[in-house]
């Protein structure tokens, strides 16, 4: 949704938020960095395919979406990474991989990783790869009403060779 959309939603639930623009990012690692946001802290919406059905899944930036851990939580038959070309119609209003963590207002189910709860604040793309919105979680919580389940893995420590 562009940024006046989603401006509108969020005020229609007087919910506080702060906007920030940056420069044009397209990897969630490189906005953290762009922005000296932790990779902990800023969100990522990752579209996947739920026995044959769009949701979102919603993980830090500094992971990935383990697919065998999210088919365990939901107790699904089959999950995979849908492709772009799977659900870009389903955002017409929203820049490919900037989609906001709202899969209530696109009818989709949201998973978001309990690793998020830690946090007392969420940032995220607004729809484009220029800006994003950091909102309380709680009040994320309350307007999405996501799953919240255990769907990446912390990441190794890399050894020396």
């Amino acid at each position: 949704m562009p940024l006046t959309k989603l401006r509108e939603f969020l005020d229609s639930h007087n919910i506080r938020y702060l906007i920030f623009s940056h420069s044009l990012a397209y990897t969630a690692q490189g906005i953290a960095a762009l922005t000296h946001i932790s990779g902990k802290e800023l969100a990522k919406t990752v579209i996947v395919r739920i026995d044959g059905d769009l949701a979102m899944a919603v993980v830090p930036a500094s992971r990935y979406v383990d697919l065998s851990l999210l088919k365990r939580a939901v107790g699904a038959q089959a999950v995979e990474l849908a492709s772009e070309q799977e659900f870009k119609d389903k955002f017409p209003d929203c820049e490919a991989g900037a989609m906001p963590p709202f899969g209530n207002l696109y009818g989709m189910a949201v998973y978001a990783d309990e690793s998020l709860t830690s946090n007392q604040e969420i940032t995220f793309n607004a729809g484009t790869h220029r800006e994003l919105v950091r909102m309380g979680w709680v009040d994320l919580v309350r307007l999405v009403e996501p799953r919240i389940v255990q769907i990446t893995k912390a990441r190794a420590a890399k050894t020396a060779a």
